[in-house]
């Protein structure tokens, strides 16, 4: 059972918010003005709320000293009752005795925190003695009771205001940090669009530069490729691919003649000992215009004839003799011919290759690499500042929330209605 009193409803009354038109420069000041306000408002309320316990307290001793010396007429009572009566009594009388003691001054928050701590406890430990005793007290100590209720009700009350005025001050302090942040936000995101504003600056000069070296580059370029010697390695080069191109019709026609005596000259190959014809035989069936080569003429003429003389032994079996026969000697008459063409193209091939390799490329491949280079640093550059503008403007955007956010803050922290101007 609680020895109960009641709480002081506090009113509030609204008002219109003042309005003032402010630069985000001077919000710090404001939020340190009001809360320096504040802070000593709290403090004088909360002295003036401790200093109107202070008699309250006086008055619990002096009702526990009184309390003491009345035996409340307990010789007329039973003496089981008498027991619990003298007990409780003492219980009472000697919480007062205990907590009871003179309040802390208060000169600072942290003076009044400790008030705040110890009025809350004494005012637990002495209502939870008076909630278990409040039967004995109502009943044998009637003229008491209600003196008690009324101080320890009046204790509460202004304790209770100490405790709100405590919490205001601290959500004051919570909210003043939470202002102070977002201003700090807002000069951050300034400063973070002047930042990409400038590196836009810088990058988009910077693609002046490397403009301008793309052109001095390629007039660089165009001048070598305008010049007698480029025009030359370009028709060196237009050479290559004809020489290249008639390297294929070379092929084609030694590998038609080749084909057409591949039955009989593979079945050679497998009857043949001789190591030496093995490997040429070999290449002749594979690829017939690299071994054709003045030095292999002799051995491929006795490679053909013994491959005719197999056909004519039977030990190489093909289907028409006369006409393998008549295909073996067509080849061996046609030797020389392609011999001689293969043997001309590759001087010519490599005639053009050396040509080629004597023209110097490497201030035309330096220039080329040095162009792909500064291509590749414009295009860096162009998705940088394109990065950098979308990111501007998320924060441009998110911004007026921020002051938003803001101002409604400030309203709530200063009761003034502020607008801010960057």
């Amino acid at each position: 059972m609680v020895f109960g009193w009641g709480k002081k409803k506090q009113e509030k009354k609204s008002e219109l918010p003042i309005q003032k038109q402010v630069s985000l420069v001077d919000v710090p000041k404001i939020v340190d003005d009001v809360l320096s306000r504040r802070t000593s408002q709290t403090l004088y309320e909360i002295k003036s709320l401790r200093d109107a316990i202070h008699p309250l307290m006086k008055d619990l001793i002096k009702i526990g000293q009184t309390l003491e010396k009345d035996n409340l007429d307990v010789d007329e009572i039973d003496k089981h009752l008498r027991i619990i009566v003298v007990r409780g009594k003492k219980q009472v009388i000697d919480v007062i005795k205990k907590d009871a003691s003179e309040l802390p001054d208060v000169k600072n928050l942290d003076d009044a925190q400790q008030l705040d701590a110890i009025l809350n406890q004494t005012l637990k430990k002495i209502g939870d003695v008076l909630g278990r005793q409040t039967r004995v007290i109502h009943i044998f100590a009637k003229k008491y009771a209600e003196k008690l209720k009324e101080i320890l009700a009046q204790m509460n009350s202004n304790s209770a205001e100490i405790r709100q005025l405590l919490k205001n001050h601290d959500d004051s302090k919570i909210l003043s940090t939470e202002i102070l942040e977002s201003v700090e936000k807002i000069n951050n995101s300034e400063h973070e669009i002047k930042h990409k504003e400038q590196r836009i600056a810088e990058l988009r000069s910077s693609i002046q530069s490397i403009d301008t070296k793309i052109i001095s580059l390629n007039s660089s370029l165009d001048k070598i490729k305008s010049s007698d010697e480029y025009a030359r390695y370009q028709k060196l080069l237009n050479s290559l691919e004809s020489i290249d191109s008639e390297k294929h019709q070379i092929k084609n026609q030694v590998d038609t003649q080749f084909t057409k005596i591949s039955r009989p000259l593979g079945r050679y190959e497998y009857v043949s000992s001789d190591k030496e014809q093995k490997n040429l035989l070999a290449k002749l069936l594979e690829d017939p215009i690299s071994v054709l080569i003045s030095e292999n003429k002799d051995m491929i003429i006795i490679i053909l004839e013994n491959v005719r003389k197999g056909i004519l032994s039977g030990s190489i079996s093909v289907r028409d003799q006369e006409k393998s026969q008549d295909q073996i000697t067509e080849t061996i008459e046609m030797l020389d011919s392609f011999i001689t063409i293969v043997d001309g193209y590759k001087q010519r091939l490599e005639k053009t290759k050396e040509q080629i390799r004597n023209f110097d490329k490497s201030q035309m491949e330096q220039l080329e690499k040095d162009l792909e280079k500064s291509m590749c640093e414009k295009e860096d550059a162009q998705q940088k500042i394109s990065t950098f503008e979308y990111e501007i403007k998320q924060i441009q955007t998110n911004i007026p929330h921020i002051i938003s956010n803001l101002e409604s803050k400030l309203r709530k922290f200063s009761s003034v209605q502020y607008t801010l101007t960057i």
